[in-house]
């Protein structure tokens, strides 16, 4: 059994329009939602085998953010730049070369791609991941090389405007 955590990187800042997109921090509503939806994933007893990040600067502090929370080790997360801008091809590649001694994945990055993922592995569509929203699938497959379309068993999609007070 393997699982995989898409993480979507919590909400950005717009503040300076001349910032490179690469560079955008989060913003107050981002810093609220990284370390909430941590303690939500805490809660479930989340323990990902390995987080891989996108580099870009939002993706990474929401990395950083959830792994105090699940108490994962920061030094061990992965940066990397080829989930910055990926599609759902690029992702799967990405996937499929995963170690497979690393059980469950946590991914943080980027819309569009994710949600593209999300949709391409289960029967459970959601119309948009939204901003530090995390959808979780497990795989009954021997190796991460064998992943494919609607091979996974969808776990759980949890976002921050799930738990808004009405």
């Amino acid at each position: 059994m393997r699982t995989l955590y898409l993480v979507r990187h919590a909400k950005s800042s717009w503040k300076n329009p001349g910032l490179d997109d690469f560079e955008r921090p989060l913003n107050k509503r981002g810093y609220r939602d990284a370390p909430f939806m941590g303690k939500i994933l805490k809660k479930m007893n989340v323990s990902p085998s390995l987080i891989i990040s996108s580099s870009a600067t939002r993706a990474g502090v929401t990395a950083r953010t959830i792994a105090e929370k699940i108490n994962y080790p920061l030094e061990k997360i992965q940066y990397s730049e080829d989930i910055y801008l990926a599609g759902e091809g690029e992702l799967l590649r990405l996937i499929e070369r995963l170690d497979d001694n690393k059980k469950k994945v946590m991914l943080v990055g980027h819309n569009p791609g994710f949600t593209s993922l999300a949709n391409y592995f289960t029967s459970q569509y959601v119309n948009n991941v939204p901003t530090c929203g995390i959808f979780c699938v497990n795989f009954n497959i021997a190796s991460w090389a064998l992943i494919e379309a609607d091979c996974g068993e969808f776990k759980f999609f949890e976002y921050p405007k799930k738990y808004a007070s009405k």
